[in-house]
């Protein structure tokens, strides 16, 4: 037999009406109550009748968000933090996957399968500024990343011009001067290459480091075969460098395989630092130092930001909110505690 509400409300000790409260996320129940019946929940395994909720409510119980690709470590790690606080508000969400193509990225935004949902977390990445007009859909959408900041969305962002500057900061503040940086775009400005350089920019300019374009190489996707890459072309132009800012942890991870390759001691020789602070980074040899952005706290922001608006589609004007960030020092920068 499927787990009901009232299973639900036995467990906690609580009324059928408090649980259902809950799992519609009003706000007069006590957090004491609602974390019971959040526990509940997760130890039934209880899941919405989203049929019969949609037709008791107008609403099916199912958001949809679209990113670019789950392969991406990054975005898989945002895609289970998104299913877990979604499931935390007796949500279930739907995945679309858009490759990050501008032209895929506008059919999700007209897909008839959101009707299905009653809201869109989407992150664009083939989309951008100039298409701020053509991100709209028949639910509420709050937006991820960098690529557009107009649109009459509400946006969920991290602080990438800031991260950027404080890990360039902390291989400045080891002793470290000649930085070369992997992920790099041609010409971006807006989106997260584009604000990651600006922010390594301003650290080297705020300690009187010139900038040297020959330190930085310029690669299109953010794979580590691409951090490999890269570093194989600097390290074959004889480019002298003695750290490494990856973009990302996946272009970082590439990047110190190759070093370690060619017999550079990771730090000794040159120190490497990452960005995401994926899982994985936490078991490298060395492990690597990153910048964490806030990834848990975009997801449940996001989530949040998401059902006001499902609940009050005329609420207040679209927000803008960025989420905080921390350097998290590790081997590759600091070396092996004796």
């Amino acid at each position: 037999m499927a787990t009901t509400l009232h299973d639900v409300a036995q467990v906690a000790g609580v009324s059928f009406k408090t649980v259902s409260n809950v799992i519609n996320d009003h706000p007069n129940v006590r957090p004491t109550t609602r974390a019971r019946v959040q526990a509940a929940i997760a130890e039934l395994g209880y899941r919405p009748n989203l049929t019969a909720r949609s037709l008791r409510s107008g609403h099916s119980g199912a958001i949809t968000l679209a990113v670019p690709q789950l392969r991406l470590p990054y975005f898989a790690e945002l895609a289970d933090a998104v299913i877990s606080a979604a499931e935390a508000h007796g949500l279930v969400v739907l995945i679309e996957q858009t490759s990050g193509g501008r032209d895929r990225e506008l059919e999700v935004l007209k897909s008839p399968r959101l009707k299905m949902s009653d809201g869109l977390i989407f992150s664009p990445l083939g989309l951008g500024e100039e298409d701020a007009a053509l991100v709209t859909a028949e639910v509420p959408i709050v937006l991820l990343g960098e690529r557009i900041f107009s649109s009459s969305c509400d946006h969920v962002t991290m602080q990438n011009i800031e991260g950027a500057r404080a890990a360039t900061e902390h291989l400045l503040d080891i002793g470290r001067k000649r930085i070369a940086v992997v992920g790099a775009h041609e010409g971006e400005v807006i989106g997260s290459a584009g604000l990651r350089l600006k922010g390594y920019r301003e650290a080297l300019e705020a300690r009187g480091v010139p900038y040297d374009d020959s330190l930085v190489a310029y690669m299109g996707e953010w794979h580590r075969a691409n951090g490999a890459l890269a570093m194989h072309e600097l390290l074959e132009r004889g480019v002298e460098f003695d750290a490494v800012f990856g973009f990302n942890d996946t272009l970082a991870q590439g990047a110190m395989r190759v070093l370690q390759e060619a017999g550079r001691r990771i730090p000794d020789d040159i120190a490497v630092i990452g960005f995401d602070d994926l899982d994985e980074t936490r078991y490298s040899l060395p492990t690597l130092s990153t910048v964490d952005p806030g990834r848990t706290e975009i997801a449940e922001t996001a989530i949040k930001v998401l059902m006001e608006r499902i609940k009050t589609p005329d609420g207040p004007a679209p927000r803008e909110i960025e989420t905080t960030f921390s350097v998290v020092a590790r081997e590759s920068t600091l070396g092996t505690a004796p």
